[in-house]
C-alpha cells in the first residue's frame, strides 16, 4: 500500500493535500518532496496560507508513507 501512496504523492508534488494516518491524525500541507519512506509537507495555515519553511531541510516535515490511510487534494477544503 505504501508504494501506491508513493506514486500518488509523486504525482501531486506542489499540491495542497490532507493526509490521514491510520491512527486518525490529519496533516494539512503542500507536498514538497517524496522519497521511498516519507512524504514531506509544508504546513498550511488558515485558508491555505503557508507558515514558512522552518521544518527539516526546507522540504517540510516528514510523514511516513506506511502510516498513510488516506490522501485527498485539499483545494476543495480551503476555498
Amino acid at each position: 500500500m505504501a508504494e501506491n501512496y508513493y506514486n500518488i504523492c509523486r504525482q501531486h508534488i506542489g499540491k495542497c493535500v490532507v493526509i490521514t494516518e491510520h491512527n486518525g491524525k490529519r496533516h494539512y500541507g503542500r507536498i514538497t518532496r517524496v522519497d521511498n519512506k516519507h512524504v514531506y509537507l509544508q504546513p498550511l495555515g488558515n485558508r491555505g496560507f503557508g507558515y514558512g519553511w522552518g521544518w527539516g531541510w526546507g522540504w517540510g516535515y516528514p510523514v511516513a508513507l506506511g502510516a498513510i490511510a488516506g490522501l485527498a487534494l485539499a483545494g476543495l477544503f480551503f476555498w
